[in-house]
């Protein structure tokens, strides 16, 4: 069934290009990317499930440059009227655009990966099959207040161009996010991968009701600047925001980006990969690029940013595989980000022995964690970043709230729950030379918003982290 429509969708889309040259001609240069999404969601809250959604979705992208000018129309019709419908507005488009001096041509016929294998199961998941997880989160937090969702994604695609390059991909996803609430105290875990026998329901609601336990009767701290250890959650908010400024050959061209490659902009501990292949995504990009590993950061320096064919053209470099719909716009953003995991747990000194203080049971919510708070002498341990906002692009400067969960750590434990801040901090900055004192074993993939992205990190250790104030300031 999935092959046969992968197959269907390399069909329309050789056939949109044959439309085109028989309409405008041999000379028309045209680009068609076919993609079906089926997505399903299971939604819960007040410790039950209140709807189960899915949606299947076909559309139709065809960028199209004839005598000199260029145009892009897109559709979710497959059928002989909608796909002729299709290119004659695209020519139509063309016909009212300005030249285009800067096309950079189509994707010459080249390899295009497999990607990795698709979990079956996962792609044409049940309703029963992702409710069994949320049933086993909520039995997990033992009686707290429980909400979140548990998905499941599938997404085939096909490229055809006038050049005579074709690819074909498929991916498959799985995802948990949930909370739990004791009184006012949330805690939160959330986990992505590529199998949904891969997520634990119990694992998960039981770690979201410990850290809401742990983090009940907060205190308030006076704004600063704290040493913390931020959980995978609040990681990825820092890699995302670096991919969509910083990593962005667009913003970096217009130099609104922090990014210079060459330079030793972070801690050597620092290393950053756009990995697609790494985990379920199309194996090749909207202008039908190849998708590969890019490494963004390695052992501290900026070694790249992304290119889209345009862009890379523009800047001698080519495509890295990052053309995507409003790349003209947003620039080519990297959405498939790895942090990668230290080898050793804690870089920094070791917290003298001395007299142990009483503990909050739960607060870390893993072994990762545990350990580099450990090392701490006295820090913030934060569980989850929202609400980000981008102040100044170029210095990547952010602010935003901590949430579901922050405490503070003496001599290496977590002593008391602190009420939820504000921070103003520079990323780069914060990320820094000599400003990462540890970094987790173990990189754990969060969630995103956008199909087909993932952010993967494990737990970090920075020397400084600026608090500006309370959560309402």
């Amino acid at each position: 069934m999935s092959e046969r429509g992968v197959s269907a969708e390399l069909e329309i889309a050789a056939g949109v290009v044959d439309l085109v040259r028989h309409t405008a001609g041999p000379a028309a240069e045209a680009e068609v990317l076919v993609t079906r999404s089926d997505l399903a969601l299971t939604r819960f809250a007040n410790s039950f499930i209140h709807q189960n959604v899915s949606e299947t979705g076909v559309a139709v992208h065809l960028r199209l440059h004839v005598d000199g000018r260029t145009a892009t129309g897109s559709g979710s019709r497959v059928d002989a009227g909608g796909l002729a419908a299709l290119v004659e507005r695209t020519r139509a488009a063309a016909r009212l655009a300005p030249p285009d001096p800067a096309w950079p041509g189509l994707t010459a016929p080249t390899p295009v990966p497999s990607g990795p294998a698709v979990d079956e199961d996962t792609a044409f998941a049940s309703p029963d099959e992702r409710a069994e997880r949320v049933r086993a989160f909520v039995d997990a937090v033992e009686g707290l207040e429980a909400a979140g969702y548990c998905r499941t994604s599938y997404r085939s695609g096909a490229f055809a161009n006038s050049a005579g390059h074709t690819a074909v991909g498929r991916a498959a996803e799985a995802a948990m996010d949930g909370i739990a609430r004791a009184g006012d105290a949330d805690g939160v875990a959330r986990l992505c991968a590529d199998r949904l026998a891969d997520l634990d329901g119990a694992a998960l609601g039981a770690r979201a009701a410990a850290k809401a336990r742990a983090a009940a009767g907060p205190v308030e701290l006076p704004p600063g600047h704290y040493e913390v250890v931020l959980e995978p959650a609040a990681v990825a908010d820092l890699l995302q925001n670096l991919a969509w400024y910083g990593f962005n050959g667009k913003r970096y061209a217009e130099r609104q980006s922090f990014a210079e490659p060459g330079t030793a902009q972070f801690d050597p501990a620092v290393t950053v990969v756009d990995d697609p292949l790494h985990a379920g995504t199309l194996p090749f990009d909207l202008e039908g690029t190849p998708r590969r590993a890019l490494p963004l950061v390695e052992g501290g320096t900026t070694g790249a940013v992304a290119y889209d064919r345009r862009g890379g053209a523009e800047a001698g470099a080519g495509s890295t595989g990052h053309g995507m719909p409003g790349s003209a716009t947003l620039g080519p953003i990297p959405h498939n980000i790895r942090l990668l995991a230290g080898e050793g747990v804690v870089a920094g000194a070791a917290v003298a022995a001395g007299p142990v203080s009483a503990g909050v049971t739960g607060a870390e919510g893993d072994p990762d964690t545990a350990a580099l708070v450990a090392g701490m002498r006295r820090g913030l341990l934060v569980s989850d970043f929202w609400y980000t906002r981008v102040l100044d692009p170029k210095q990547l400067v952010v602010t935003g709230l901590t949430r579901n969960g922050v405490w503070l750590v003496e001599d290496g434990v977590p002593t008391r729950a602190v009420r939820d801040f504000r921070f103003t901090e520079s990323y780069p900055r914060a990320l820094g030379p000599g400003r990462v004192l540890g970094l987790g074993r173990t990189a754990v993939r969060q969630p995103a918003r956008v199909d087909g992205s993932w952010y993967e990190a494990p737990a970090l250790r920075l020397s400084s982290w600026h608090f500006t104030g309370g959560a309402s300031g």
